[in-house]
């Protein structure tokens, strides 16, 4: 274990001498135990080079790997603790946003009524950071999409809803009772997630389709909370979930602006490592979440149980 949190500690510092203090030993058993790591990997993980220590390929793939069993290993310490206290264990959850306020947050909320000594730790915002860490073994499980076409061979995707996405605006907004297609927005100043945010994918392939210049006057950022509070203090218009602005619809804060035509978002779902079997505690957090995504189907088609919003 020390090894690996060795070359992790090198790989974050980039120094022998930084990542020896960080874990509290010398410089020289730092080098040492970095000959060592390597001869029993028998290849070099990292190159020496005046600007510091940069990782090979293969060391890239080894600190990678290093990282995962250390957060594995790290989860299984605080369950232990948990239930040698009496609790009943811990479920880490990564969630989009547009999931977290109401699938994701009524299924913790029914686990936790069914087991109130449970440790639950829920994780947002967006695919790519949620991804990122159900990777590295820092999550059990995940609520969201694929953002890059990789993720396919190391997830299983499980489909559980959609969610629908509305271009939002401040309350008072000029264009809040007339704007009704994409190039009445066009010239508008727009509060906007990355480019590797699918939300900011499916905006920007909407213009691409209606053969106009996606916008110029841009604030690009990766916050939702900072997003919708540039909405309320400026002219900025976003595309958000619904499920993220419906209580600042609701109070009055922000106004909804029917654009034709809708700008979809292909659904979200459950992720998990693949062939990794879970813990029981989150097998069942999984099926309160089915049953929640099938209640919520129910719903929105009347006449038509079982079926599904095409």
């Amino acid at each position: 274990m020390r090894h690996l949190s060795l070359i992790v500690a090198l790989a974050d510092h980039g120094t022998t001498h930084s990542a020896a203090d960080a874990l509290n030993m010398t410089q020289s058993t730092a080098s040492k135990m970095l000959r060592d790591v390597e001869e029993i990997f028998q290849a070099s993980l990292f190159e020496r080079s005046p600007r510091g220590m940069v990782l090979t390929p293969l060391g890239q793939f080894a600190v990678d790997n290093a990282r995962a069993q250390l957060s594995r290993l790290q989860r299984f310490s605080e369950e232990f603790s948990a239930r040698r206290a009496g609790g009943y264990g811990t479920l880490a959850i990564g969630a989009i946003t547009g999931a977290a306020p109401d699938l994701v947050a009524r299924a913790v909320a029914e686990i936790k009524a069914r087991r109130p000594q449970l440790s639950v730790a829920l994780h947002g915002e967006t695919s790519d950071g949620i991804l990122s860490e159900l990777e590295a073994g820092r999550l059990d499980l995940a609520v969201g999409r694929f953002s890059a076409e990789r993720h396919r061979t190391v997830f299983s995707f499980e489909p559980l809803a959609e969610e629908r996405l509305v271009v939002v605006a401040r309350a008072g907004h000029r264009l809040a009772s007339g704007a009704r297609r994409l190039d009445d927005l066009q010239d508008c100043a727009w509060a906007l997630q990355p480019e590797s945010n699918p939300s900011r994918q499916v905006l920007d392939a909407a213009f691409d389709r209606a053969g106009l210049r996606r916008p110029r006057d841009t604030i690009e950022c990766s916050s939702i909370l900072l997003i919708l509070n540039l909405v309320q203090e400026s002219e900025a218009v976003a595309l958000l979930p619904a499920a993220v602005v419906q209580a600042h619809v609701k109070a009055g804060l922000f106004t909804v602006l029917d654009i034709r035509p809708e700008i979809r978002l292909s659904g979200f779902g459950l992720v998990t490592r693949r062939k990794e079997p879970l813990e029981p505690v989150a097998l069942e957090f999984c099926d309160i979440l089915r049953a929640r995504a099938r209640g919520d189907s129910q719903r929105r088609t009347p006449g038509r149980a079982g079926s599904s919003r095409t």
